[in-house]
């Protein structure tokens, strides 16, 4: 029941990735958040292949699960995500050479940082994906807010849900291992699998309410947000 569950919540982050993901790029041209969402796919993707064929520590693929995880916890689904907000938020619209930039910083800290997943708490890193988590998270705070001034208060709701989640995701993945829980974690991944996945849709929905009333605005000659432009 376990393993279902936890090939149920893998698919439906993978699934979230991929679609909404394609959707941020096709629709709303964002590649930052479109990337992102597609990354977090592949990761998941990775992650069920290395699961279903064994789960061999000694595999590529394991190797490959733990960059992909170190790179969404660094940059991807911190730094990226608030640039990627940022065009709904403040019309932000960052140069090919920012978009190269976040995403090479990303691989970086991808490659680096894998290396401290050995079963052991490295207390650095470890405390630095929780800081930049909580960064994030106050900067989704602020997202929350514009949410709820246009009206939208049903949806800032979900994404205060899915922001506290994912917080006590990023708290509870290396700090406090549940002691109930198998040694793969089975437990843990599960949770944190389709918390994911429910970050990917809500934040998804909530950006694209924001575009729309953004739409509006300027067509009722309104300002909808300040604009930052890059060089």
């Amino acid at each position: 029941m376990k393993d279902l569950a936890f090939l149920i919540a893998d698919v439906w982050m993978i699934f979230v990735g991929y679609y909404f993901g394609l959707k941020l790029i096709r629709g709303y041209g964002n590649y930052l958040l479109g990337i992102e969402w597609m990354i977090v796919a592949t990761s998941g993707s990775n992650f069920l292949l290395w699961s279903l064929l064994g789960g061999d520590t000694d595999s590529v693929l394991y190797d490959f699960a733990y960059f992909f995880d170190a790179f969404s916890r660094s940059v991807g689904i911190t730094l990226i995500l608030i640039l990627g907000l940022m065009a709904v938020t403040h019309r932000y619209k960052p140069t090919v050479a920012v978009d190269i930039g976040v995403f090479g910083l990303a691989v970086a800290g991808g490659i680096y940082l894998r290396q401290f997943h050995d079963g052991t708490l490295h207390i650095v890193p470890a405390t630095f994906y929780v800081v930049a988590n909580l960064l994030t998270a106050l900067f989704l705070m602020y997202f929350t807010k514009r949410l709820w001034g246009i009206g939208s208060k049903q949806l800032a709701a979900w994404t205060v849900v899915v922001t506290v989640a994912a917080s006590t995701v990023a708290i509870t993945y290396d700090f406090f291992p549940l002691p109930f829980d198998d040694e793969n974690r089975t437990i843990f991944y599960t949770a944190a699998l389709a918390t994911w996945g429910a970050q990917g849709f809500i934040y998804y929905v909530a950006y694209r309410a924001m575009h729309n009333h953004n739409m509006a605005a300027v067509g009722t000659n309104e300002e909808p947000s300040a604009t930052i432009r890059t060089s």
